[in-house]
């Protein structure tokens, strides 16, 4: 491949030995050429003008200018593909670096710190794959364009108990909107299976109920499910859900083997709802790499339960969706800004309630 037809690359970091490092992965890759470095904010909004770069990988705790800041100027001026790359763990400042999400860029990825690790790999993997991703000025506008038709299959009359969604690269931003949009009294539980870098999610979910007003927690083991609440799977453990015997939900989690290449994964919690909830469920899954959830979606339309891909056109990476709409296993495709309008309807006039335009926080 020659060097016009690489992914050209700007490394942002403030760190020289973990700038050199990064410039050293990427290099090493053949699809790769890293085109300039900037040591903070405002190095990487000269460099962006000055190289034009494919993708920029951008570190958050930086001097003169944080990596949110950098990355807002950037997306309201010359957009372009934007990876954050933390070497955060505490779980406030993991949340904190979740603002850069809000700021236009794409994911949040682990700070590699040896050339050999899994977070290399990651970083050299994401870079290549946020390439292909069409922006736009701030990235929340490309959530309100036009969604695919849904399809007319009429829903099902059981009262909706749980909704269960999936989510892996982009979908943070994605379930932000999503529940952002639930009203006040939204009368279900709601499970997320997000795919993240070990050490994020603590963040992630502080980040989600912060920016969405919906209240978010870590998954427990043996929780009950209550209405109105959404829970995370926590780091390495796969969430299924078990009746409780007085007409409630439970939360199981579990160890095991990796399924479709996660843990948690999508596919274990939607097979779990789909045998202990069934035609009262909704399933979700959003924008992320790969098929993880795609035919277990499918399992859920099949028991009679509303199932919800979002649309191609709107997500990050149309991997899951897409191999859900491929499947025929979605039974509305959608695009983030109409899925929390559809849930709170679906609940409202499912479980008996009039249907009203629904509160917002």
């Amino acid at each position: 491949m020659t060097s016009a037809k690489r992914i050209r690359v700007l490394v942002v970091e403030d760190s020289a030995v973990q700038r050199e490092l990064q410039v050293h992965l990427l290099n090493s890759d053949p699809q790769l050429e890293v085109v300039g470095t900037a040591r903070d904010g405002r190095e990487a909004i000269e460099q962006v003008r000055r190289c034009q770069p494919d993708v920029v990988t951008m570190d958050f705790h930086m001097p003169h200018l944080d990596g949110a800041a950098a990355t807002r100027i950037i997306m309201e001026s010359l957009p372009v593909p934007i990876v954050v790359i933390s070497g955060s763990s505490a779980q406030h400042e993991v949340a904190e670096t979740f603002r850069a999400l809000d700021a236009g860029a794409l994911v949040i990825i682990e700070k590699p710190y040896l050339p050999d690790s899994e977070a290399a790999r990651k970083m050299v993997e994401t870079v290549k794959l946020m390439a292909e991703v069409k922006v736009v000025r701030r990235w929340s506008a490309a959530l309100t364009g036009r969604a695919a038709p849904a399809r007319t299959e009429p829903d099902p009359t059981s009262p909706v108990s749980l909704v269960a969604i999936g989510a892996s690269t982009g979908g943070p931003l994605v379930l932000q909107t999503i529940l952002a949009s639930l009203p006040r009294d939204f009368a279900a539980p709601v499970l997320i299976v997000q795919h993240i870098s070990p050490g994020f999610t603590e963040g992630f979910t502080e980040w989600l109920a912060a920016a969405s007003g919906f209240p978010v927690q870590m998954a427990t083991q043996d929780a009950r499910l209550e209405p109105g609440r959404a829970y995370v799977a926590p780091d390495g453990l796969h969430m299924a859900v078990k009746d409780d015997g007085r007409g409630g939900h439970r939360i199981v989690l579990t160890g095991g083997e990796p399924e479709n290449g996660h843990r948690p994964s999508v596919s274990h919690l939607f097979n779990s709802v789909a045998g202990a909830v069934g035609d009262k469920a909704v399933g979700v899954l959003l924008t992320g790499m790969g098929r993880d959830g795609a035919a277990e979606l499918g399992i859920l339309r099949q028991k009679g339960a509303v199932t919800i891909a979002q649309s191609r056109e709107s997500s990050v990476v149309a991997g899951m969706p897409g191999e859900a709409i491929r499947l025929d296993a979605a039974t509305h495709v959608l695009a983030p800004a109409e899925i929390g309008g559809l849930l709170a309807l679906l609940v409202k006039r499912r479980n008996g309630n009039s249907v009203h335009e629904p509160s917002k926080r």
